[in-house]
């Protein structure tokens, strides 16, 4: 058999309902990847993927596991809009950047912004609806 080729002309808009479902079920796999983990989770809402690992060292793991199931769908992670944030007793020690197969670094940070909430790196996990 011969390859198919054609035109995509019309698709999904940006913002409209169907788009986080769609997205939910075109990455499902990718929120099977925390069950190879214990105690590691992952939450996806919309376009956004949010893992949680109780060491930096389980967190390189599944990080690389998810992006190598992204990959296997053709998605990528933006190295530019991703971060890591620490919440725990060890918060303000010094680790290893996490690092995409394309040799791109994760940085860690003091805040991020997830969902219209600011989580801050502490000891325990503390969060706000107003920037830090």
């Amino acid at each position: 058999m011969g390859q198919c080729m054609f035109t995509i002309t019309f698709g999904v808009r940006q913002g409209s309902v169907l788009s986080p479902v769609l997205f939910a079920i075109y990455t499902d796999d990718v929120s099977k990847c925390s069950k190879l983990y214990r105690h590691s989770y992952i939450i996806l809402f919309a376009d956004d993927i949010l893992l949680l690992a109780p060491t930096v060292t389980l967190l390189d793991r599944l990080f690389a596991t998810c992006e190598a199931e992204l990959t296997f769908l053709d998605m990528a992670i933006n190295s530019k809009k991703s971060c890591c944030l620490r919440v725990e007793s060890r918060c303000d020690r010094p680790c290893n950047n996490l690092c995409t197969s394309g040799g791109h670094l994760i940085p860690w940070v003091g805040e991020m912004r997830y969902l219209g909430l600011f989580i801050v790196r502490s000891h325990t996990f503390k969060c706000s609806l107003d920037a830090p």
